[in-house]
């Protein structure tokens, strides 16, 4: 009967609300969830039309819930969550494990709330599901009523999608440089011909400027070296702000770029030259634990170079300082005063030198699992800017998004790009995770 299922309806929901008669925008889901007529992160033209970026075939970061050594690692956690929980009643713990267990407990709590979360998100589709398939009255069909249930089924799937996948970033190994500001540098490569890597090189910095824009940090430039026709030989900048390396970590690497030159023959002649760029990626943890002897330095004072008048000093202001033992360099002419070029210089170095020893623990650390991104090495071709073809792919991942300009801007688009490459990271850090917990 109708007013059985009604009955049953109101017991799982205490109400529905709609709004509009057409489709289902502004509509709200039987638990509340309002229904989007778009899906998330499609992205739309000012004419309308969506810009969905593709890439090659691999696996959502949520689809590693149904990993059978996932769930195995992740009922390890569950059970030493619990038993945790329940020894903390007992009022017999001395005091250093008592501080031990409240500190293991409260790394393991954010775990287990998404864990009830997804057991209670499957309670109700079961509900839902047996409302759906098991009528009180077969013969008796109410079009709008089956409809609800569906749309019901569909947004608490999608939330159990949700949860597993916030359930799968729990269970990812933090890495504590993540919330550290960086030290990105530009810098130009060699090319096949012309000066587009320089005008490249200026392009890309003018992107991570907007980036950086987009996530509200902090921008400073700490040297800045022009190249002729406006282009860019090198630039380091400081970047600061929220997790600004977690979302950086990654952009460092050989960028290529294909492009036909505005003027010249090739131009004329529609001639695609190669080019590419570098990007450094350099970690400032608020504690730089980096000791650096007086007595390893050479530092070395010289005028600014630029483009000529106003712009060269008269004075030797511009720095350059050399870590004799590692030989790493960093210089610095931004300001005409040379006491703050050499702070400058000596950040940028502090900065070098700390990522050059994280970077052999990494390599000592590297297991045999080949990683589906690559190793991340600076001197890998990570992306490629096709300019003629209107579009960037990233070598890693597969990714693919059009509309170049757009992308360069450095908003959502290259946002976009940078969270699917650090989930296809995240993804092989947990297999690697699990793997060694065998």
């Amino acid at each position: 009967m109708v007013v059985s299922r009604w009955l049953r309806l109101c017991s799982f929901c205490s109400h529905v609300v709609l709004h509009g008669r057409e489709g289902t925008a502004g509509r709200r889901s039987l638990l509340g969830n309002r229904i989007l007529k778009n899906p998330k992160g499609t992205r739309m033209r000012p004419g309308g039309a969506a810009v969905v970026p593709i890439r090659l075939a691999h696996g959502d970061l949520g689809d590693l819930y149904e990993s059978e050594s996932v769930q195995r690692y992740l009922q390890k956690l569950i059970e030493e969550f619990r038993d945790i929980s329940a020894k903390l009643q007992h009022a017999h713990l001395s005091e250093a494990d008592r501080k031990l267990m409240i500190k293991k407990h409260s790394e393991l709590t954010p775990l287990a709330d998404v864990f009830r979360g997804i057991e209670q998100a499957g309670k109700d589709l079961e509900e839902v599901l047996s409302l759906l398939h098991n009528p009180a009255d077969p013969k008796d069909e109410d079009e709008h009523l089956v409809q609800l249930l569906r749309e019901e089924e569909a947004s608490i799937s999608c939330k159990i999608a949700a949860l597993r996948k916030d359930l799968v970033k729990a269970l990812l190994p933090a890495d504590p440089l993540d919330s550290s500001d960086v030290v990105l540098e530009v810098v130009s490569g060699r090319t096949t011909g012309g000066d587009i890597c320089q005008q490249f090189t200026r392009e890309m910095f003018d992107m991570y400027r907007g980036f950086a824009g987009h996530k509200n940090w902090d921008f400073e430039v700490l040297n800045y070296t022009p190249a002729d026709y406006g282009g860019l030989h090198h630039a380091a900048v400081r970047v600061a702000g929220e997790n600004v390396y977690r979302h950086l970590k990654l952009e460092g690497g050989t960028h290529r770029v294909q492009r036909i030159p505005e003027v010249g023959l090739s131009s004329r002649m529609q001639r695609i030259h190669t080019g590419t760029m570098t990007v450094i990626i350099l970690p400032q943890p608020v504690e730089l634990d980096v000791y650096i002897d007086p007595k390893d330095l050479r530092i070395d004072t010289f005028r600014s170079r630029g483009a000529g008048g106003q712009s060269v000093n008269t004075t030797d202001s511009a720095v350059r300082i050399v870590h004799l033992p590692t030989g790493i360099t960093a210089e610095c002419q931004q300001t005409r005063s040379q006491l703050q070029n050499r702070d400058t210089a000596m950040r940028m170095l502090r900065a070098r030198i700390y990522r050059s020893a994280i970077t052999k623990e990494d390599e000592q650390r590297h297991t045999a699992r080949k990683q589906q991104v690559g190793t991340r090495a600076q001197s890998e071709r990570i992306r490629t800017y096709n300019f003629s073809q209107d579009r960037v792919t990233d070598h890693r991942t597969g990714y693919v998004t059009r509309d170049i300009k757009e992308f360069m801007r450095g908003g959502e688009a290259l946002d976009d790009l940078i969270s699917d490459v650090r989930e296809q990271v995240e993804r092989e850090a947990l297999l690697e995770l699990v793997d060694s917990q065998r």
